[in-house]
């Protein structure tokens, strides 16, 4: 028989038990630890549940809490990934890990809680990028030496992938660079840097993946702007291109030269090709220069301007026969550095006084060529005669002087059509003519001593085939210089018809003219009276 007591006992047992049972529905469960792919689709499976009670009674309500619950969501026992279009899961945004927990609640109280930890696993999505200040413009110096670093590039790739750098062999500068250690991005200069040569280069790299099977990459164009250092020699103006090279040009110091006479005394020398100048050799930099005469100068003859090369005739040349010229070495050398040097030659020549110009005889002169396939002849003149334009010079005895330098510039359409020789001579490239051209040349005598010219045109035709070059500028060839023998006949034809016609017509007008007139008509004419004007007998005022 169960005492009161023994009933009591029994009793808080089995409300115990009852509160055990029921608590289990939470237990049975662990703490998650999973993996999922950056880039998942929602729905991705995350994991199962393994607590005792079923989620889809009333009896138990589970519940996602924590920093990153919302990336998850419940469907039965399985948690499942939450994302969306707008809402993508991104290693290189949210971290490496997605922490959040599961709470159980029974009858409203916490019955359990367990952890959620998510590792994202890493996917290639993510190109290699340069950063942005390590492939800005470059300034480097050509005498920068050779197998120096001259810039570093950098470039990053959100997946953490390592990068190797490559130059692009391709590109037209890339010989100038190289990249020793791959994974560095330290550019090395391979070849020297000449600014009088190349101002700019541009140089392509390529940041690649190199631990991944897709290996992305991505370029750059790093611009090399190159600064000019003083190691060039100074070059006097205008020099003469010996070699050319693009932008790079050599070229050989010229030989100035003046001609003086024995009167001159205390005058500024005016040289050709130029005045006498020196620049710099490094065009950006163009450091000053000073001159002197090395040699020549004549014991103070002629002195020189040490800033501007300018140079002057001190003393008069007594007698041009001893001394018919001076050579003068002239130096023009840095004034930072004078090692840094050139040297250039100027001849002074003492010529007699010259009194007159040089003149053509005529303004203009006439040529005539006749159509032919030989590629090259002698322009002819009126009679058939060799055209010779020449320029006379009253300061030779004979009109001739050998000094005389004769060019020819073209005035129409004749662009290396003809030459000139230095006997005055035209010759044409025939074969390149055609029957009826005409063209207007210049001839420009030159005196290499006074440097005084003269000018004259030269007008040349062009005849076809077959005709005479006219004898003189009148005659009946000219009429029809400019057609053929047919056309011309043809033409005199029918002016002598037309002409005939014309007079015939003419006196027949004259003759049905005179028919007409009756003879009392005529007979009033030679009185002056009109013929409808009757004669009256004179009245004796008029008898006395």
């Amino acid at each position: 028989m169960l005492t009161p007591w023994r009933l009591f006992l029994c009793q808080m047992a089995l409300n115990i038990f009852y509160h055990i049972a029921k608590a289990s529905l939470c237990l049975g469960g662990q703490d998650i630890f999973a993996t999922v792919r950056e880039n998942s689709p929602t729905g991705e499976f995350i994991s199962n549940l393994s607590i005792n009670g079923d989620p889809g009674g009333s009896s138990i309500r589970l519940c996602l809490t924590g920093e990153n619950s919302d990336w998850f969501y419940l469907e039965g026992r399985t948690i499942r990934l939450n994302t969306s279009f707008s809402k993508t899961l991104d290693r290189e945004v949210l971290g490496s890990v997605l922490i959040a927990a599961l709470t159980c609640y029974e009858d409203g109280i916490i019955r359990s809680r367990y952890r959620i930890m998510v590792e994202i696993l890493n996917e290639n999505d993510n190109m290699p990028y340069f950063l942005v200040d390590t492939i800005q413009p470059r300034y480097i110096s050509e005498l920068q030496t050779v197998n120096s670093m001259v810039f570093t590039v950098k470039a990053r790739d959100g997946d953490g992938d390592t990068i190797t750098y490559i130059i692009d062999k391709s590109t037209a500068d890339a010989s100038y660079f190289r990249i020793d250690l791959p994974n560095s991005g330290m550019v090395i200069l391979d070849k020297p840097l000449d600014y009088e040569s190349k101002t700019q280069l541009h140089v392509v790299i390529y940041a690649v993946e190199m631990t991944t099977k897709e290996k992305y990459s991505t370029t750059a164009t790093v611009t090399v702007n190159v600064l000019d250092g003083d190691d060039q020699y100074p070059q006097f103006q205008p020099c003469a291109p010996v070699y050319e090279d693009g932008d790079h040009n050599i070229c050989t110091n010229p030989v100035y030269s003046v001609n003086i006479t024995e009167t001159d005394e205390e005058a500024v020398l005016y040289f050709s090709p130029g005045a006498i100048h020196a620049e710099d050799g490094d065009k950006d930099i163009l450091t000053p220069l000073f001159y002197t005469i090395l040699s020549g100068d004549d014991n103070g003859r002629f002195t020189i301007d040490g800033k501007t090369g300018e140079i002057s005739l001190r003393q008069r040349v007594e007698n041009r026969l001893l001394t018919p010229s001076f050579r003068l070495r002239i130096m023009a050398a840095q004034v930072n550095d004078p090692k840094k040097y050139s040297v250039a030659t100027a001849l002074v020549h003492v010529v007699s006084e010259n009194q007159f110009p040089p003149i053509f005889n005529k303004t203009v002169y006439k040529g005539f060529l006749i159509e032919s396939s030989s590629p090259a002849t002698l322009v002819t003149t009126y009679g058939n005669q060799v055209l010779v334009v020449q320029a006379i010079d009253r300061d030779f005895r004979d009109g001739i002087n050998p000094k005389i330098r004769y060019t020819m510039q073209p005035l129409s359409g004749s662009s290396k059509l003809y030459h000139i020789t230095q006997d005055g001579i035209v010759i044409a490239k025939t074969d390149r003519l055609r029957a009826f051209d005409r063209h207007i040349l210049e001839v420009i005598a030159t005196d290499e001593e006074s440097g005084e010219a003269a000018h004259a045109s030269v007008d040349i035709e062009v005849l076809q085939r077959g005709l005479p070059v006219p004898r003189s500028p009148f005659g009946e060839e000219r009429l029809f210089a400019d057609m053929n023998a047919g056309m011309a006949g043809g033409i005199a034809a029918f002016v002598l018809i037309v002409a005939v016609t014309t007079l015939f017509i003419c006196l027949w007008l004259v003759k049905r003219r005179r028919e007409r007139r009756d003879p009392e008509d005529r007979g009033s004419v030679p009185l002056g009276k009109h013929p409808n004007v009757e004669a009256s007998s004179p009245s004796p005022r008029q008898d006395l």
